[in-house]
């Protein structure tokens, strides 16, 4: 029996999304069932978060976004260099921070 490559997907994208939106900040929470992700972005001098996208997907497939965004990450870091973590220290409270959920 011949096995076959992976096939291939087609990915439509459209204008609006091809746009893209910047976030700044995401909250994650979970349950048995899922994880739901809330891309937001916190503007200086305004106290609130408006979420612009909102991502529910299974603990499986967080799991694989999780490897791939790993895997990424460390093929930029090598061809790019370290990706400083400017998030942390005394007085630089912005950014993705990990949260407490249940």
């Amino acid at each position: 029996m011949e096995q076959k490559g992976p096939s291939q997907i087609n990915v439509e994208l459209g204008e609006k999304e091809a746009e893209g939106i910047y976030s700044n900040l995401v909250l994650i929470t979970h349950s048995p069932a899922e994880f739901v992700i809330d891309f937001t972005r916190m503007v200086p001098g305004v106290p609130k978060a408006k979420v612009y996208s909102r991502i529910i997907m299974t603990p499986h497939h967080a799991k694989s976004l999780l490897k791939a965004l790993s895997d990424n990450i460390s093929k930029f870091e090598q061809e790019h260099g370290e990706i400083k973590d400017i998030g942390s220290g005394a007085g630089k409270e912005f950014g993705f921070k990990p949260t407490n959920s249940k």
